[in-house]
Parts: C-alpha cells; structure tokens; sequence
C-alpha cells in the first residue's frame, strides 16, 4: 500500500459539510485521485489539477488543494486559504489547513491576520501565539482569563514562554501562583518545568524548588544532598519525589537513603505510605529476598491495588502455596473477580491438595474465552469456551449509513491508502452516535477490508463475540504461506499481528516500530539481509505483504533462540531478547504460567497473555478447533515441534454463563491494546526500567 505523505496536521473536528452527494469512488477515481495528491503535497501549485480532472464531485476532491496549500505555506497571503475555508467549512482538511496556516502567521509575525484568522481551541501552542499577538497590540493580560486553564498544565510548547515572561513582567506570577504549577509539574514528573519556574520565585523559595528539580532529575543526588537540607514542608516534598524515582532505578541504594533520611525529616503519614509503597514494589518487582515480607509488613494506609498484586506474584515465584493463599486472600473484593486470580487460587489449592475446591475453580474460569480460560481448561481436560454470533443485519440502517457524507470521505480515504485521515473521518462521522449504529459501521468497515475499525469498533457487551470480525483472517496478505515458509505456526503470526497493531497497516510506535508486525526498521534490514529478502526501506514495512514476509522470519528467529517456545518467542519480540534471557536466568525452573505471571513488565505480562489466547482463536478459526494452549507455553528448556497432522485438538463449544461471575464466556482474551498510532506505555505503578 503507498504511505502518502503526513505532513497534515490532526487535529479532529467534527464534520458537516460535503462538496458533493456521496458515492463510492471508482477504482479510476482512487487512481487519479493517488496521481494528483501525490503531485499535490510534493509540488505544491496547481500542477495536480491536471492529474484532477474530472474529480471535482469526488468526495475527496477538499484534500487535493488543501495538499498544495499546505505545500506552499510559506509563500501565501491569507486570500487563497480564506477562500479555501470559506468553501469547505467544518471539514477536517480545513481546519488543519487554518491550523496550520496559523503557525506560519506566527512564525512571521503577522498579529493582524492572525487575529483575523484565530479559533480558539487549536491546542496550546495556538492559544499563546493568540496571547502574543494581544501583547503585540499593547492588551495587558488577565490571569484567569488568559493563563488560568494554561497554569493547569504540566508543560507547555515553547509559544507560551514569551507569554510567560510578559505575565511576571506584569506581576501576574505571585509565588502562590508560581507554586501552584509547581506542584502540578511535580506531580507528573516534569522537572524541568520545576526547574524553569524556580527562578520566578523569591530567592529562599527558588533554593527549594531546584531541590524538588534536582528529586525529579537526579534522584541519588538529591538525596545525598538532602542530609543538609532543612526539614520544611518542601523539603520533604522533594525528599519524597528523589525516594521515590531512586526505588524505580535503584531499590537498594532508595533503601539506604531512606534509613539514613527517616529521622531526619518530619515526613507526613501520606508521604511515609508514598514511600514505603514504592520502595515495596520495586523490591519485589526485583525479587528481592526481603519482598514479600515487606510487601505483607506494609500498613493498610501503604497498600495499593498494584502492592497487593506483587505480593501475590512474588509468593507465586517463590512456590509458597500458603503465603500465596494468603497473599490471593489480600486482595480487593475487585481483584479477587479478575480471572488471573481466580485462575492461580485454583491453582494454589491444586498445589495444596485440596483438588475439589481447585477443580470448582477451574470449571468456572474455564467458561470464559481469555487466556486464564483457556489455561483452566486445560487443567481439567475440558473444552474451550469460545461463543460466537452474527451480525443483525438491518438493510434500511445500513443503507442510511452509506449516504453519510464523512463515512463515505472515510471509507473513500482508506481505499487510496491515507488511513490517518480515514480514521479521523470515521471518528467525527460517529461521534455522539449509538452504540447499535456504531457496531453496524465496524461490520461495514470489515466487510470492506478495513479490519482495524471493527477490531476497535466492536470491543464491548455482545460484540465481542463477534469473532469473524474482531479476528479476521485476511488470506490476501499471505499469512498462512508465508508462516509455513518461515517455519512458524500461522496461528502465532496471526496472534502477533492482532496484538500489535490489530490489522492497523499504517502503525508506528513511538519507538518507530512500524506496520502490522510493529518491526523497526533496523530490525528489519537485518531480517531482510540475514534471509536473502528484498529491502525497500522504512517505508516499505507499511505494505501489508512485505510487512508480512519479513514480520514472520523474525518470529522465526526468536522462535529458535528459545527452543521453539511461541510464548517466550512473544515475550522477547515485545521486550527484547535480552530482558528474556535474564528473567530466564533469574527464574527459568518456573512452570510457563508462573513465569508469565513473574514477569516484572505488566506490558509484557499482558502481551504474553493476549498473544497466546489470540492464538487459541485464531487456530480455532483457521481449523474448527484448537491446540490446547498448554502445547504452545512448553516447560522451560524443553523443545516445541510445530503441530503434526493428527495432533490432539481441543474442541470448542458454547457453555452456559456461570451465574457467579459477571464475566461472561464471550470476554476478551485480555483488554484491548490502544490504537497503535502510539505505543503502549507501562504503568506508573510498573514501570518499564
């Protein structure tokens, strides 16, 4: 598929007008309309409109010029974008085209047309470029007014700075005022802000908000520091953040901090739970030896849901069955409902002896099609809960549906390969509408081809057994064959591609992994190379089929630096190699199911689990029944064969809902990921060190 250019800007808004009445576009129309947008965004001008003739009606016809203005910013008066505004009000090229043409007055500063110009509610950066453009006129500035909902924000684009300055020039910025967000930055971790803000304080209150920066950005020395800083309230803000972010990184050496700097400073019972907490966690997120003893020792005022979890995870490493019940015990009335701790009390009492209370356990997870369902199945010998169901089809709403002006412009945007537009399109289309309307335009989203809307769109209630939808096959792009080539199994690299992008072609992380396999692309060169494949670039990981063919020879590979083990191959391809081989090292006696519930990434954990569950679906989805989970998570160090013919299956088949829980046999295998535009970023309670 051609990547076009992205150089539009995205903000959504909603959508009202169409230059013409919807229809859906020729395979002649899409190509020219490729031609002239092409032409359009590189050069500029009005050479596209040669490439544009006959397009005039074509719902996508806006986003051709709206392309060459944007190419030629820098050059244009405001009539030429005005008129373009005035032709196509509300649609989304327009107001990126306003947006962006903004930041170009700005950068002149043109203030005049500007203001002409100017929306609020374009982003922060906008709103103090507009705050500029007052002073430029001599306006004095009003804090509430100007800065109040500005000053609630962790950081701000450097536009505000003059703005900034130009309210401390005018006594805007008290030391209450500049505290304030302060603490707002300190909270969320932003010292440099801290840092930037310290200097528009009195010069005693400046030395303690560079204290509570150097927390946030230098943790070990802060906290050397701190054994001469006073004991004031915030210097006990600062040696609670500079604990805090040290545990992360350094649990020991936090301890040690933390023993000498206790007796110092009068810290509050908040900030002793904050403390105690973190350094908590992250000793168990170590493995320490001391872990699960302070993880119970800790006072009810320290425990979190994140703390109670890892005392049952650390017991669950170290075997010990009664400390593990006790810690399952510890836990919320809401966390006990979770299937995984439903799954591992079964589990601990199987250990235990006590089998029958295990087996009643088992039987009810089991009735749910997740990951800890499938695991439970399998310990009892029972089939796989998997319910699926169809789509009521509604002719009269679904023809309704396809005369909408923005569902049409976003169908139309997927077809010729601008699926960031597309999906704003559908964003604003749906936006506000029903649920029922919304799950009828993901079935015709899939029905097209374009699976990452129904894998959104149907996500919740009875549409999650909507399994044709939410796990399509999608031969086209050679799966199956090119899984056999690699040597994997095609169920695996289904599972795979769901999880990373969910069919999402035009995925890229925020680490630059990139299409439906989320490869980097020096991964990928080095894939390309080490197999005799072709290598088009970066850019060539957005086809689908190349995506595909170099995705499925790196599983290979990470398959074979683990005897074969899909589940520890999954595990590596989403945090490394390298991450793998140590958790192995530190805990590879371990039963598979305890070493994914060990892993220290709640990321990866999850990764892990949804991969594998994927897999079960889609295996039942190529073949009518499924490999028992258990025979792709093999023992540590044992070798995986791929699936012969005859291997024992599992079969499938549709329970009745166990009345104990809410959770009903069609759950997902665990939550959805995000929209893979950005990568999924690990808890603040776990974070990825």
């Amino acid at each position: 598929m051609i990547r076009f250019l992205a150089g539009l800007a995205l903000a959504a808004l909603a959508v009202t007008h169409a230059p013409s009445a919807c229809a859906e576009g020729t395979e002649s129309q899409r190509a020219r309309f490729r031609q002239a947008y092409a032409v359009a965004s590189q050069q500029g001008g009005d050479a596209w409109r040669a490439q544009a003739t006959g397009l005039e009606g074509y719902s996508l016809f806006p986003y051709l010029e709206a392309a060459a203005l944007t190419h030629d910013l820098r050059t244009l008066d405001r009539a030429p974008v005005q008129a373009y505004l005035d032709r196509y009000p509300g649609m989304i090229p327009a107001a990126d085209l306003r947006r962006d043409f903004l930041g170009e007055l700005a950068r002149r500063k043109d203030w005049t047309t500007f203001t002409a110009m100017y929306q609020p509610g374009l982003g922060d950066a906008l709103t103090c470029f507009d705050l500029q453009a007052k002073l430029s006129r001599g306006e004095p500035l009003v804090f509430e007014r100007d800065l109040g909902d500005l000053w609630k924000k962790a950081s701000l684009p450097n536009s505000c700075d003059p703005v900034i300055d130009a309210a401390a020039s005018q006594g805007l910025l008290t030391p209450e005022r500049v505290w304030s967000r302060i603490d707002v930055a300190a909270e969320a971790g932003k010292g440099g802000t801290v840092a930037s803000l310290a200097p528009r304080l009195p010069s005693a209150d400046a030395l303690v908000a560079q204290r509570i920066a150097l927390a946030l950005n230098d943790p070990a020395t802060a906290l050397r520091q701190a054994t001469d800083w006073p004991d004031t309230p915030r210097d006990r803000q600062a040696v609670t953040y500079a604990l805090q972010r040290l545990a992360r990184r350094q649990s020991t050496a936090a301890d040690t901090a933390w023993t000498t700097l206790a007796p110092r400073f009068q810290l509050s019972e908040q900030q002793k739970g904050a403390i105690e907490t973190t350094l908590a966690l992250f000793h168990a997120t170590d493995f320490d030896e001391s872990a699960l003893d302070r993880l119970a020792a800790l006072p009810a005022r320290a425990q979190t849901d994140a703390t109670r979890e890892w005392r049952v995870r650390v017991a669950l490493a170290r075997q010990d069955w009664r400390a593990a019940l006790n810690a399952l015990d510890a836990l919320s009335p809401t966390q006990k409902d979770d299937g995984e701790w439903r799954y591992f009390r079964a589990l601990v009492l199987a250990r235990m002896g006590r089998t029958d209370e295990a087996r009643a356990l088992y039987q009810r997870v089991a009735q749910e099609a997740t990951y800890f369902g499938f695991l439970a199945a399998d310990r009892i010998d029972a089939s796989y809960a998997i319910c699926p169901t169809t789509m009521n089809v509604d002719e009269r709403r679904e023809a309704s549906l396809l005369t909408d002006p923005g569902l049409d412009r976003a169908f139309e945007l997927y077809a010729v390969g601008l699926q960031k537009f597309a999906r704003r399109e559908w964003s604003a289309a749906l936006s506000g509408r029903d649920a029922e309307t919304q799950r009828l335009a993901a079935d015709l989203a899939f029905r097209k081809g374009w699976y990452d809307r129904a894998v959104f769109g149907l996500s919740s209630g009875d549409a999650l057994r909507l399994y044709e939808q939410r796990f399509p096959l999608a031969r086209q792009d050679g799966v199956v064959e090119q899984s056999s080539q690699a040597g994997i199994e095609a169920p695996w690299a289904y599972a795979i591609i769901r999880a990373e992008s969910a069919w999402m072609s035009d995925a890229r992380s925020g680490a630059d992994a990139r299409g439906l396999m989320q490869l980097l692309p020096t991964t990928a060169a080095t894939v390309a190379r080490r197999n005799g494949l072709a290598w088009g670039g970066p850019e060539s990981l957005y086809d689908a089929p190349t995506n595909i063919v170099l995705g499925t020879r790196y599983l290979s590979q990470m398959a074979a630096r683990y005897n074969g083990a899909p589940w520890l191959a999954s595990a590596a391809y989403n945090a490394g190699p390298n991450k793998v081989d140590q958790w192995l090292e530190a805990r590879g006696s371990l039963d598979p199911d305890l070493f994914v519930a060990s892993i220290p990434y709640k990321e990866t954990r999850e990764y892990v689990a949804r991969v594998m569950a994927f897999a079960v679906i889609y295996d039942w989805r190529l073949n009518g029944n499924a490999l028992p989970i258990d025979s792709r998570m093999t023992r540590i160090g044992s070798p995986y064969a791929l699936p012969q013919p005859g291997a024992v299956r599992r079969t499938v088949s549709c329970p009745a809902p166990a009345v104990s829980h809410a959770t009903p046999p069609s759950a997902p295998a665990v939550a959805e990921p995000a929209p893979a535009e950005a990568s999924s970023a690990p808890t603040v309670q776990e974070p990825q060190r």
